[in-house]
């Protein structure tokens, strides 16, 4: 027998497709370490039966793969190996890029062998196939785990999945998409492109847009029309069939160029008009707007965001307000009349009858509801969006409506929550980078320092690689 033939090892696989399968692999070792082994006689063959595999019933048959083998031999080739240790986590503010996470190991990596850093390299790596294999076939949700930036985005595939994914996955992408970061000559990142929606037309989001979900701060226009692009595309019956979210895009604008409810804009002195706003028309949908019994329109003025509700059938106006239980001066009634007058525009621009008509389409009334509201004064964007999710038009009973409202940590909580319902949602065409960089984040502190709205973390405190 020949010095290869004595470093050949034998081991039996079982194939689908025969008993037995003889599976040569080539172990080659040191000089140093071989050993004589003794010359085997050779048995002559002899027709038999292979004996089948004992199988209990009820069980299934497996088959070991050849990888499953081969770790095996170089488990038992390589008995020095060392199983690897977590590294201590990062604590400059509990936020690091997994990508840090072998550094620590880096110095005890160095004193090994070429040959044995090889091979335990090798095993690692079949011995974390294998436990991935293993638990695909165990469990099929869609649980956050450690993967390769190629396999994170795969894994959230339906608007259903969003649901599931875990909280520390939904505060790594508010890290990641909230977090402006400075450079030495003073510029920012907030023109990043973070996002396009899928809407009518593309719905663009920045940086800046998603930084408004931050703590204590006031949430941008963009970020409540991408909410009402995203609920308007929900494939449920409220939304489909009930409610339609008007994107407040256009209104904004409007009462830009229309301060105070001016009819006549002191800007062009002109009266509004809908076609003036040629950038905004693709985003409303003017199916949905003029066959839903009702209207939901988020307004923003002055920082201060309160919610219309239209009843289109009965040509019925409310107005509810986290902050107000009425309208807190004329100005603000003014400003009512005036947005009354963009909705029965809109409204008939898309096809549909408008609120009112002739001269008295300038005089519509909103009639406030009486509802617990805001308990800070930059909340009002996060109530206006949770709302169009939840009031209910026929529960509004004598000017009030009855709800259990949130506690602060729970609205806090919102913020986060509204940057994975953007980012993941499957309207965004930029998601599979946004779950890839949010999955790069490590959180190495507990979490729930980061909905506190006193926790103030920048771009210096996030440590990349």
């Amino acid at each position: 027998m020949s010095q290869a033939d004595s470093n050949m090892m034998v081991v039996r696989e079982q194939t689908p497709s025969d008993a037995l399968a003889i599976v040569p692999i080539q172990v080659f070792v040191p000089a140093s370490q071989t050993t004589t082994v003794p010359e085997l006689q050779e048995t002559p063959e002899t027709d038999f039966e292979p004996t089948p595999p004992l199988q209990i019933e009820g069980t299934t048959e497996t088959h070991p793969a050849a990888e499953d083998v081969a770790a095996l031999m170089m488990m038992a080739r390589t008995a020095s190996y060392v199983p690897k240790t977590d590294p201590v986590p990062s604590f400059s503010l509990g936020l690091t890029y997994s990508s840090q996470e072998g550094a620590s190991t880096q110095e005890t990596e160095r004193a090994k062998s070429p040959e044995t850093a090889n091979l335990l390299e090798q095993l690692d790596d079949l011995v974390q196939k294998i436990a991935s294999s293993a638990a695909k076939e165990k469990s099929k949700s869609p649980q956050i785990q450690r993967e390769t930036r190629g396999e994170s985005s795969g894994k959230f595939e339906t608007p259903e999945g969003i649901n599931q994914i875990t909280d520390d996955m939904k505060e790594k992408c508010y890290i990641w998409g909230t977090r402006l970061k400075t450079y030495a000559d003073g510029s920012t990142d907030e023109y990043d492109h973070m996002c396009t929606l899928m809407a009518q037309d593309n719905y663009i989001l920045f940086r800046m847009h998603l930084a408004s979900l931050q703590a204590e701060s006031y949430i941008e226009s963009e970020i409540v029309s991408a909410m009402c692009h995203i609920l308007n595309w929900k494939n449920d019956k409220r939304f489909q069939e009930q409610v339609y979210c008007l994107p407040p895009d256009i209104v904004s604008m409007a009462l830009s160029k229309h301060p105070k409810g001016e009819f006549i804009s002191p800007k062009t002195n002109k009266e509004f008009r809908v076609e003036d706003y040629p950038s905004f028309i693709p985003f409303i949908d003017a199916k949905k707007k003029t066959s839903h019994p009702y209207i939901f329109a988020p307004v923003c003025y002055s920082g201060h965001w309160w919610l219309w509700v239209i009843d289109t059938t009965k040509r019925r106006c409310r107005i509810l307000d986290p902050l107000h239980k009425k309208a807190p001066s004329d100005e603000r009634k003014q400003l009512n009349k005036f947005t009354g007058y963009v909705f029965s525009k809109l409204r008939a621009y898309a096809g549909g009858e408008p609120l009112q008509k002739d001269e008295k389409e300038k005089e519509i009334k909103a009639s406030y509801v009486k509802i617990s509201g805001q308990k800070s004064s930059y909340d009002c964007g996060i109530y206006v969006m949770k709302w169009l999710e939840l009031i209910e038009p026929e529960n509004i009973k004598k000017g009030k409506y009855e709800w259990d409202n949130w506690k602060q940590e729970e609205v806090d909580h919102y913020r986060v929550e509204y940057a994975s319902r953007i980012l993941f949602n499957e309207m965004n065409k930029e998601r599979d980078q946004a779950i890839r960089e949010s999955n790069a984040i490590r959180l190495s502190k507990p979490s729930s320092v980061l909905l506190s709205p006193f926790c103030q973390i920048n771009s210096a405190d996030i440590e990349t690689a």
